[in-house]
């Protein structure tokens, strides 16, 4: 059994993205080793609230690098949802630190206040704060009700 499930980001800026992901989710900065030239991160960690997201600089094949920025991939194929107490706080400080909105934090039907976002690394981001526990035939209804508005707002456009 695994103790903790650790995401990896590999992105174009590691010093800079342990930044932005330190201030916008409130975490700690775990161990950091940077490249002999002190210019590229090697391995970088954000704790959050004892969960770990590891973070570092892409790096090529020859240099024993296997992952890929989003920027060369056309967009990441991954989001990484993280439970928050406060989302709108969250998405607030995302965007002011150069996050773009992928979907405005709103209530959600199974209970959540949920929004997306991509951060300037090209990593997308889902927040979700729990506001509520609805039964199952509540999420039913509720969900039935969501995607009735998301169709009939696709049809008025």
């Amino acid at each position: 059994m695994a103790d903790q499930f650790v995401p990896h980001v590999v992105v174009t800026d590691g010093a800079a993205a342990v930044k932005f992901y330190r201030e916008v989710f409130g975490g700690t900065e775990g161990e950091i080793m940077m490249d002999r030239d002190g210019k590229r991160l090697l391995h970088g960690e954000v704790v959050l609230d004892g969960h770990k997201v590891f973070v570092s600089d892409e790096f090529a094949d020859e240099e024993g690098g296997s992952l890929r920025v989003p920027q060369k991939l056309g967009g990441t194929c991954v989001r990484i949802t993280v439970m928050v107490n406060d989302a709108d706080e969250i998405m607030r400080r995302a965007v002011s630190r150069g996050a773009v909105v992928k979907m405005a934090v709103q209530d959600m039907f199974w209970g959540g206040r949920y929004g997306k976002f991509v951060d300037p690394f090209g990593h997308e981001w889902g927040i979700d704060q729990e506001i509520g526990q609805p039964t199952d035939d509540e999420q039913r209804a509720a969900a039935e009700e969501f995607f009735r508005r998301q169709n009939a707002v696709k049809h008025d456009d």
